[in-house]
């Protein structure tokens, strides 16, 4: 091999590394492709230079050219159209390339493109401010047609990695927007920033919390008849229908499990009509279901009940975590649900005296609760 085949083209010396590894010949072949793709705008308020530029990037492989007589015409086109490049001369009437440079740099949608400053050797203390600014590269005048070639290719160059770094972060950007976004649908949102903040553990009480529990009645006797995917896709439409209701309502989803549908209000955001909110969710929980079999033609029932009490609530687990309630204010809405009827909400006495007034609450006689002994509840009718 001769000593040409081993020295490196020095118009090459600033191109992509991967580009650089490839033999000569299939190197200038890689480049000039890139090249043809290239949209460069050539500013000079000479004609003549003009065409001597543009004649000389056509020799190095690149036509897709425009051209602008002065800065102004140039910023008028570059906000209409993507450029690739742009060679613009120092010394220009009107808008100079200090300017235009200035006002390129400045504004967020522009600063993208890459300048490659044409500027003579009695402004070479301008042309350092250029680079100073932002400019990419500068070219002396009169230009060598080598040095044209190595600059420009070394620009478009660098501009082909910034996007393809751009166009990653924005890949990266999306994959978090969908992660954060999954997290939103299995965690409340505060709870989702602590853990983006990386708490290692994340609990708290919450004084005043109301509490709810539904469960379809003869679940399991239904399930039984149903295949597993239409068992599925029933309980999917209505525990999203609840689902829908509850975010309008401001309730918090805590978990089903299996056909048992838990919520919170007044948890992890406190507010003061916690137990209004979760008993207006029960009654729309109803009307929900109504629907529902009107959809399906069925006649499924189900009971709810409501407790109004401090809890605690926290997340578990490092892998397929969640956000979770304990204390007895969960027992006791466990227990209002469970001894309640078919088609009723039953409420604990808490509940009911953060309701009266406000509700219809019918009374009801002591109900025998598993822990809790005889409880005086009353069922929750609707709204006065």
């Amino acid at each position: 091999m001769s000593e040409n085949q081993n020295s490196p083209d020095p118009e090459l010396s600033q191109i992509n590394p991967i580009v650089l590894s490839l033999p000569t010949s299939v190197k200038a072949s890689v480049i000039m492709e890139q090249a043809k793709a290239m949209k460069v705008l050539v500013v000079d308020d000479s004609r003549t230079l003009r065409r001597l530029l543009i004649r000389e990037l056509n020799q190095i492989g690149i036509t897709n050219i425009s051209e602008a007589a002065d800065g102004q015409l140039a910023l008028d086109m570059i906000r209409l159209e993507k450029f690739d490049l742009m060679l613009c001369d120092m010394e220009m009437p009107n808008m100079d390339g200090i300017t235009t440079l200035g006002v390129i740099k400045a504004d967020e949608n522009l600063r993208y493109l890459p300048v490659i400053i044409v500027s003579g050797t009695d402004t070479f203390d301008k042309t350092v401010k250029c680079i100073e600014m932002g400019a990419e590269d500068y070219l002396p005048k009169p230009f060598n047609p080598t040095l044209l070639k190595a600059r420009v290719y070394s620009s478009l160059e660098k501009k082909r990695l910034r996007d393809l770094e751009e166009e990653r972060l924005r890949e990266i950007m999306l994959e978090k927007e969908k992660t954060e976004k999954l997290m939103l649908n299995i965690l409340p949102k505060s709870i989702v920033e602590m853990l983006k903040e990386k708490e290692q553990v994340i609990a708290g009480s919450y004084p005043n919390t109301t509490i709810l529990f539904s469960d379809i009645v003869n679940f399991s006797g239904m399930s039984a008849k149903m295949s597993a995917e239409d068992l599925v896709v029933l309980l999917n439409d209505l525990f999203t229908r609840f689902d829908v209701r509850g975010e309008a309502l401001g309730i918090e989803k805590i978990k089903t499990i299996g056909d048992a549908y838990m919520a919170v209000a007044g948890c992890p955001f406190e507010r003061d009509d916690h137990a209004d909110v979760a008993a207006d969710m029960a009654i729309g929980m109803f009307d929900d279901l109504l629907e529902f079999n009107k959809v399906h033609k069925m006649k499924m029932a189900m009971r709810l009940g409501i407790h109004t009490g401090p809890t605690t609530a926290g997340v578990i687990g490092k892998t397929k975590f969640c956000f979770d309630l304990w204390g007895n204010a969960v027992n006791t809405a466990s227990r209002m649900e469970s001894t309640s009827l078919p088609g009723r909400i039953q409420v604990s006495p808490s509940t009911f005296e953060a309701l009266d007034g406000r509700f219809e609450l019918e009374k009801r006689d002591l109900v025998e609760c598993k822990g809790l002994g005889k409880i005086m509840t009353h069922f929750l009718n609707g709204r006065l």
